[in-house]
């Protein structure tokens, strides 16, 4: 097979799994254009159409479907090939692509990125934080990080540090007007931020104690989907905001913010780091678990 021949397939393979000829590139670190040129170029050596394109949306032919399935165990395979060479490097080889709710994410690499980093002169870790839901194989991460251990078929999750807490927290101005609640059940009678997904979907405040669990859907004037603006509002004093504790810690420690229903609120589950269960494990990917873990 000649190198142009594999070079095409794998722009096939990058185009059909993200439905998309600029992600593809960027996947591949080269322009649209030379994706879309590799495309139609085995289009025209196969004599066959293998994607249907709009200036929308890109599909596959039947004709593609079938090629795409047949290839990808065969890319696997030659991954796996190429990565078992790392056991001949002194040092983990190569780039880790990872995914993680943003959020969450300064809280688990702040700590991990440096050492990991430094001690493997030879690896290369991209990070994707984003609050969408992401199908790690479909867009080509390594693994993916998430709270619990729900996943779906195929694929195995590692416990990793830190383990995490919410907090409510509102402004000593707040406080002093409104009053704190002091029960959940309490913040009907208060402004609160409501905790919202990248989708707009709305997601309820969640209390524990004495083994009974409580969601509130609050009610306020604002709706969020990042924790630091969350964190903002509260200072300012506008409303309560259920946010990560770290994200507050700072403003907690410094006296703008102050916590209520403080007993109401436990530890989250674990944060589990999660990738496909497969034979071989990159070192690259190895050395990332291995700093991560609990």
């Amino acid at each position: 097979m000649r190198t142009t021949d594999l070079s095409e397939l794998a722009a096939f393979d990058a185009v059909a799994r993200h439905k998309s000829f600029r992600r593809a590139s960027e996947e591949r670190g080269v322009t649209a254009s030379a994706i879309s040129h590799a495309i139609s170029s085995l289009e025209t050596r196969v004599g066959i159409r293998l994607l249907n394109r709009t200036t929308r949306s890109v599909s596959l032919t039947e004709a593609g479907a079938m090629l795409l399935a047949r290839l990808q165990p065969a890319f696997g395979d030659i991954g796996f090939a190429l990565e078992g060479l790392n056991q001949f490097r002194d040092t983990p080889f190569g780039k880790v692509r990872i995914n993680a709710p943003n959020s969450i994410a300064p809280f688990i690499f702040s700590h991990v990125i440096g050492p990991l980093l430094i001690e493997n002169p030879n690896l290369e870790v991209e990070i994707v934080a984003t609050d969408r839901l992401v199908d790690i194989v479909a867009e080509g991460f390594d693994a993916g990080v998430r709270l619990g251990t729900s996943l779906q078929d195929g694929m195995t999750a590692v416990r990793i540090k830190p383990r995490l807490r919410f907090a409510v927290v509102g402004s000593p101005a707040y406080f002093k007007n409104h009053g704190k609640p002091r029960t959940p059940a309490d913040l009907k009678d208060h402004a609160c931020i409501q905790n919202m997904y990248p989708s707009g979907a709305r997601y309820p405040w969640s209390f524990t104690r004495d083994g009974k669990s409580i969601d509130v859907q609050p009610a306020g004037p604002l709706s969020l989907d990042d924790h630091e603006l969350m964190v903002q509002a509260a200072v300012s004093g506008i409303a309560l905001a259920y946010v990560w504790e770290k994200r507050a810690e700072a403003d907690l420690k410094a006296g703008k913010l102050a916590r209520c229903l403080d007993s109401w609120i436990e530890p989250e589950d674990w944060l589990y780091l999660y990738y496909p269960t497969r034979k071989y494990i990159s070192a690259g990917l190895k050395a990332v678990i291995e700093a991560m873990r609990v």
